[in-house]
């Protein structure tokens, strides 16, 4: 059970980073910002989380952008301390598994691996519509067998459709 929570120490990420296996950072300050810019901005998908908040949240919504300005801030500072402590490439990863050990870390490269899919996955969904209303604009139509999702939800009904 104690393999589980082994951690690794500060040591030997430091040597591991010093070898020839190790994560290079090759990304500049402006491939950095293209990547924030393109996954927030994605193919429109997140608007749609501020007109729910707009529809449902009402004058509450100023206060709801003050918590989530609040939540980022700390995230932010979370992410500054882990770095500040283990000063090697790897993310929230290598930061768990230095603090936490093996098995926290195992679940955080796995969540990061599913977080990274999921949204993969909607924006591309996102720009496939992009793509089909372009190529109706030539006149071309894609049949339903690929152009829609296997099954939807009908909010009117409540269904899957």
């Amino acid at each position: 059970m104690s393999q589980y929570f082994a951690r690794k120490p500060l040591k030997v990420l430091l040597e591991e980073a010093e070898g020839e296996n190790r994560l290079r950072r090759v990304l500049g300050p402006a491939a950095l910002t293209s990547l924030g810019v393109g996954a927030i901005i994605g193919t429109g998908i997140f608007v749609l989380t501020g007109v729910a908040a707009h529809d449902k949240a009402g004058p509450a919504i100023i206060l709801s952008f003050i918590v989530s300005g609040i939540a980022c801030i700390f995230a932010a500072l979370s992410y500054a301390e882990f770095a500040s402590m283990v000063p090697v490439a790897g993310s929230a990863y290598t930061y768990a598994y230095a603090t936490l050990g093996e098995l926290f870390a195992w679940i955080i490269g796995w969540d990061l691996i599913l977080e990274y899919a999921v949204a993969s996955a909607t924006v591309a969904h996102g720009w496939s519509h992009y793509f089909q209303d372009f190529i109706s604009i030539l006149g071309l139509k894609l049949g339903n067998a690929i152009s829609q999702s296997p099954f939807d939800f009908s909010p009117t009904t409540g269904y899957l459709t």
